[in-house]
């Protein structure tokens, strides 16, 4: 009997290390659900955690790609609940860079993000493609549980991981951001520790609000994700495989795949015809070169120089009858916008179709990319094609940037590996900012 109880005992402590208990024992949530801010400077996607004891709310920036959440604690970081994660420690081993992390020494006083013996590895700020190293650390995470229609209680995650960091890796963030909110397909990213803490789905959906006056929506668990008036904008998903890149580009991690999330691209249309591309640009080689990316630290959609001019000549040639004027930069092609019409999904313009292959036989699956997300107005008068050079020989030769996802919902289901794509919200008489965030509304 007593060989019984040691055993339990050992299978309980297993796997208190392995995942983050929540503690409302007595309430286990199905989701939950965060608003998604744009920051209108830096058209960064930004979201609030409450963590710490006492809890302070952390602003930071989304990461579709990101590992793990990342902060700066160097600066007003106190908090009764912080630990280090110890070398050797399991969670060490199971975090992002295996085997390629390294026990830190702290030659100062110890405290956050800096103590002895502890696990460390290295943190990228994706906006600027910096790194350094941190320190694995765990902490009180809270955020709202839902129904899938509005925010309800809070809960939290006593044991949440994350990587305490320096205050130069917070460069060229969104003003008063304090890290990075990885979502990407690690062990660590916030959707993983949400799932695995709380039992429910290993799924997570983020919806963009164009707007840095109306928030967004991301939601961690399965639907139903209801926009008013009472629309479950899951129900119009259709699915496509996610591809793995098998080489992660955050240095140390040589040998670890991709946290990043890319989909398999069949070609690109342009009023319904396609372009002729460099078909062997669309897959990802051994070395990690090639494929489709999604990205929120992207801005705009970026493409390698060769489908880029083929997209924008074909683009160009059926918005005939909209002049061209001078280009602005980030972009290539601008218009005299008092030539283009508007209609319910944005100015009247070439569609763009992303063909995709279907986890539906029944059926074709493409991203369709209609005015409003092809088109930015930069200036009165003057729309651009939304839409950047990427030069010759980039890693990654298709990047959907942070534009072309706006009033779209995306579904990452990580247990089936399979990506849920919306048309344009603004086709289902909804939008991406009505979330109803008022609990008693």
């Amino acid at each position: 009997m007593a060989s019984k109880s040691f055993l339990l005992l050992m299978v309980c402590s297993i796997l208190s290390v392995t995942f983050p208990l929540t503690s409302q024992a007595s309430f286990r949530p199905k989701a939950l659900v965060l608003p998604v801010a744009k920051d209108s400077s830096t058209l960064q996607y930004l979201a609030t955690l409450h963590q710490r004891t006492p809890l302070v709310p952390v602003k930071l920036t989304l990461d579709l790609g990101g590992e793990f959440l990342w902060v700066d604690c160097n600066q007003s970081f106190s908090s009764s609940t912080y630990s280090p994660v110890h070398c050797r420690s399991a969670q060490c081993s199971q975090a992002p860079g295996a085997p390629h992390k390294f026990c830190s020494t702290c030659l100062s006083r110890a405290r956050p993000g800096c103590s002895n013996n502890t696990c460390s590895l290295i943190a990228k700020n994706t906006v600027i493609q910096f790194v350094t190293n941190a320190d694995l650390s765990r902490d009180v995470v809270s955020a709202k549980s839902t129904d899938g229609s509005r925010p309800g209680r809070a809960v939290s995650v006593p044991g949440f991981v994350f990587s305490c960091t320096y205050t130069f890796l917070l460069e060229g963030l969104a003003s008063g951001v304090k890290g990075m909110a990885g979502l990407g397909r690690a062990g660590t990213s916030l959707p993983s520790q949400f799932s695995a803490s709380f039992r429910f789905a290993r799924k997570f959906a983020i919806c963009l609000s164009p707007s840095s006056s109306s928030s967004g929506v991301a939601f961690f668990g399965d639907g139903p994700y209801m926009m008013r008036p009472g629309i479950d904008v899951s129900k119009f998903l259709y699915y496509t495989p996610l591809v793995t890149n098998p080489v992660n580009s955050v240095p140390g991690q040589v040998g670890n795949r991709s946290a990043e999330y890319y989909i398999e691209l069949k070609t690109i249309a342009v009023n319904g015809k396609p372009v002729p591309l460099n078909s062997s640009l669309l897959v990802i080689d051994k070395e990690g070169y090639g494929g489709t990316k999604i990205s929120t630290v992207d801005p705009y959609t970026v493409l390698e120089t060769s489908i880029y001019k083929a997209v924008v000549g074909a683009f160009t040639k059926g918005l005939s009858q909209a002049p061209r004027v001078a280009p602005i930069k980030p972009f290539g092609e601008c218009f005299d916008s008092r030539n283009i019409s508007s209609t319910r999904a944005g100015p009247a313009v070439p569609r763009i179709d992303l063909f995709l292959p279907s986890m539906d036989r029944k059926r074709v699956s493409y991203w369709m990319m209609s005015g409003v997300n092809s088109m930015v107005q930069v200036k009165e008068g003057v729309m651009c094609l939304g839409i950047v050079d990427g030069g010759l020989k980039p890693v990654t030769p298709v990047v959907i940037g942070g534009h072309q996802l706006e009033n779209h919902l995306l579904q990452f289901d990580l247990a089936s590996s399979a990506l849920g794509i919306s048309s344009s919200l603004l086709l289902r008489q909804t939008t991406c900012s009505n979330f109803n965030f008022n609990p008693k509304a």
